[in-house]
């Protein structure tokens, strides 16, 4: 697996191995060993998944401590720009995001702790799946709206939730410290 530093402090794009053939493909987006070796101390808790139209944008979204969570998101079908955001204050990187398109062939990111995680769907209907280093908890679940951070999204008018379009703007969100994420991966 080649591992890729994001211009987001500690945000990945593992390349993960695929095999295209005449009936399609087969991919390993996740090993356990392999994932210990690169991002040692990132456990997967849970798994999630979504399936969005062309044109969708999810996020961006993150949990505050203390159940921050780390993040690998990969992509089964469809084509995404996936996007990562730094929330934490005293990081080299505050504020800045990553972009890294993926498809079913392209490996996944690692979001880390501390990090918003959010993505528009480029060719669709696309499935992302996110394995998540700790439960989701309703309770610190918070998110960033997509339009106030400067990234520069390829879809002018994007289909979003409602939830979505009600998030506060980056300037909103109260800066903490890398220390206040950290007990979590």
């Amino acid at each position: 697996m080649r591992v890729d530093e994001l211009t987001v402090a500690g945000a990945l794009h593992l390349h993960t191995p695929f095999h295209p053939d005449a009936r399609g493909g087969f991919g390993k987006p996740f090993s356990a060993a392999a994932l210990a070796a690169v991002l040692p101390g990132f456990e997967v808790a849970e798994m999630f998944w979504s399936r969005s139209a062309p044109g969708v944008v999810r996020g961006l979204h993150f949990q505050r401590p203390p159940t921050a969570v780390a993040k690998l998101v990969f992509v089964t079908q469809g084509r995404i720009r996936d996007v990562v955001l730094d929330l934490r204050a005293d990081s080299p990187t505050y504020r800045r995001h990553a972009v890294v398109e993926l498809d079913e062939s392209s490996g996944a990111v690692f979001v880390p702790v501390g990090c918003a995680h959010g993505f528009e769907v480029l060719d669709g209907p696309a499935t992302t799946c996110y394995l998540q280093g700790g439960a989701f908890d309703p309770a610190t679940d918070a998110g960033v709206r997509w339009d106030s951070a400067g990234i520069e999204w390829a879809t002018a008018e994007p289909v979003l939730s409602d939830r979505d379009r009600a998030l506060p703007t980056l300037d909103a969100i109260e800066a903490l410290p890398t220390a206040a994420w950290d007990h979590h991966g």
